[in-house]
């Protein structure tokens, strides 16, 4: 049996004849930069994250770009974040001429640790940070109390990399309320990279906040920091989201609260067949852990409290089940070899401190399928084959 680790061709087939005719209509309209359809995307994103305004852009990382460029984050600044994420969170920090300054994770959600943020924010006497960029990996939300309390207390704006987490959702203890990914904090920023739960058939990224000010500095900055035409009292960049982006996106949207439910039915699926093993047990594979998942049942109707963008094990033999799934036609993934500290642009640039669990995260971490049109065939397979790699 083959099992890719993701299946674009089969989620398609329901709807090409859709996307087929909206992308011919944006072609026959000549409107090719901006237009309509970049418009009505971002209002259909604003009102599903509950903020008052979304701004397109050309990708995730621009959107985190754009994000610290509207803050003025520059030389001399550092920014707080994970040291466990794709490398666009460093490389936005570092193209900005700033500074990235690490706090571990848990190992649990993989996400950026409070705790460990505070005792730096608290050593930080030149107050020299002067944002906080914490991630929401894999399709779960940081611990977005706990880091809003701490940017309140040290006054520390927040913009949240939730590029694997559209739709995602947190139980905010000050108002009793879930609140979805982007609408935390300052600004949220997600991607639209075909892989993500909402992708597009290229790159594509979006900005969504509260801040009508912040909304309006990222609208100018997105077009060369231009407002009017061609009178620039920023310098912004050509970070315009594509308008064929936009209506493929428009149509995948309606889609999207199916299809994280999918993906969690499938995670479900996942604990089942490998609560019937030995493996769990005795922490041969360790399982993803949806942290919210108890409150989301208390709740009693909060459903987003993971989306899977990723299926996350952790297996002290990584590398040699990675192999023999690959052998298997299983397709899985390393999401990611290097911690961000460890990267070699980095070095040399700061000194940089050791973090023991994004270290072993990166060592241990594999991602199996969790594509929506998974069958529970090719899972019960996947975990078959897991199996018998333990037995050998």
């Amino acid at each position: 049996m083959k099992v890719p680790l993701l299946d674009l061709g089969t989620q398609l087939e329901s709807f090409r004849d859709d996307i087929v005719a909206a992308v011919t209509k944006v072609v026959d309209s000549t409107t090719y930069i901006q237009g309509p359809e970049v418009v009505s995307l971002e209002e259909e994103v604003a009102s599903y994250c509950g903020t008052n305004h979304a701004v397109g852009v050309s990708s995730g990382t621009d959107a985190l770009l754009v994000s610290l460029m509207a803050l003025g984050i520059g030389p001399g600044d550092r920014v707080l974040t994970t040291p466990y994420s794709f490398f666009a969170t460093m490389g936005v920090i570092l193209r900005c001429g700033a500074l990235p300054v690490f706090a571990d994770i848990d190992l649990l959600s993989y996400n950026i640790n409070p705790q460990a943020m505070e005792e730096i924010l608290a050593a930080d006497k030149e107050k020299s940070i002067k944002a906080i960029l914490p991630v929401h990996l894999y399709g779960q939300c940081a611990d977005m109390g706990a880091i809003l309390a701490l940017a309140e207390q040290y006054g520390v704006p927040v913009i949240e990399d939730a590029a694997q987490a559209i739709g995602a959702e947190y139980p905010d203890p000050s108002s009793g309320k879930w609140k979805k990914s982007g609408a935390l904090g300052l600004a949220g920023c997600f991607s639209f990279f075909p892989s993500k739960n909402l992708g597009g058939i290229g790159d594509g990224g979006m900005v969504v906040t509260n801040d009508t000010a912040f909304a309006d500095l990222l609208r100018m900055l997105r077009n060369h920091g231009a407002e009017p035409k061609y009178y620039h009292t920023r310098i912004g960049g050509n970070f315009r989201l594509d308008p064929i982006q936009a209506t493929v996106l428009r149509i995948k949207l309606q889609h999207l609260e199916q299809w994280h439910g999918d993906r969690r039915k499938n995670a479900a699926r996942y604990g089942e067949l490998f609560s019937r093993t030995a493996l769990v047990q005795d922490k041969r594979v360790i399982l993803p852990t949806p942290v919210y998942h108890e409150q989301a049942v208390a709740a009693g109707g909060s459903k987003n409290y993971h989306i899977y963008n990723q299926y996350i094990i952790r297996v002290s033999d990584r590398d040699a089940l990675m192999e023999w799934l690959r052998s298997h036609d299983i397709g899985c993934e390393i999401y990611y070899p290097l911690a961000l500290h460890e990267q070699e642009c980095l070095q040399g640039l700061m000194d940089i401190d050791t973090f023991p669990n994004a270290e072993k995260a990166a060592r241990s971490t594999l991602a199996l399928p969790i594509y929506p049109e998974l069958t529970p065939a090719m899972q019960e397979y996947v975990v078959e084959k897991i199996v018998a790699f333990h037995m050998r």
